[in-house]
């Protein structure tokens, strides 16, 4: 008994101290239009609505899944990166990674790059570059050193510019403007 009145004094106070954060749940309402129609229009317009149709037609039993595809900034990055050959592709780990690449001028100097994801949104802080460089002798005494540089800042700036533009294209595709029902009254 003296246990089960612990347990219950322990719940009651975690509870009590949830509680006692001092904000309420729940969206600022003086960014949000007072009148329905308005709300429902702009929350559809921002893709955080659903139309009931839409729904119904869709097949039961059938779940959402994001695939590398709906990805706008993996999308670009596999394109900017497309002359290159992968050695490891990891969608659910969010890291690509290129095999040693030279072009035919220089055979004894070698590129490689590495791109960790580190949030699906299209931001600067959202892809760590990494860039690789080996150099190798006659004798194949190879060098690798991690480069800083025009080359990553450049390779960033293109898979951010072509991710914007995929999701430019995504929103202009998905757009459904809002059509109120008629009134029933």
């Amino acid at each position: 008994m003296k246990n089960f009145i612990n347990i219950l004094l322990v719940i009651s106070t975690m509870l009590f101290l949830v509680a006692c954060n001092g904000k309420l749940p729940g969206a600022d309402a003086r960014k949000y239009p007072p009148e329905p129609e308005k709300r429902v229009q702009k929350n559809l317009e921002e893709g955080r609505g659903f139309r009931l149709m839409d729904a119904v037609s869709k097949n039961k039993g059938s779940g959402d899944f994001d695939f590398a595809s709906s990805n706008e900034l993996w999308r670009a990055t596999l394109d900017v990166l497309d002359f290159m050959p992968l050695a490891s592709a990891n969608y659910s780990g969010g890291i690509l990674i290129t095999d040693w690449y030279s072009d035919n001028n220089k055979t004894n100097e070698s590129i490689k790059i590495t791109v960790r994801f580190l949030t699906n949104e299209i931001r600067s802080d959202a892809l760590d570059v990494k860039i690789f460089y080996k150099n190798c002798n006659v004798s194949l005494n190879c060098a690798i050193q991690e480069q800083q540089g025009n080359l990553k800042s450049e390779l960033t700036r293109e898979i951010l510019k072509k991710a914007t533009l995929y999701e430019k294209q995504k929103k202009d595709e998905n757009f459904k403007p809002y059509k109120p029902a008629s009134s029933i009254y």
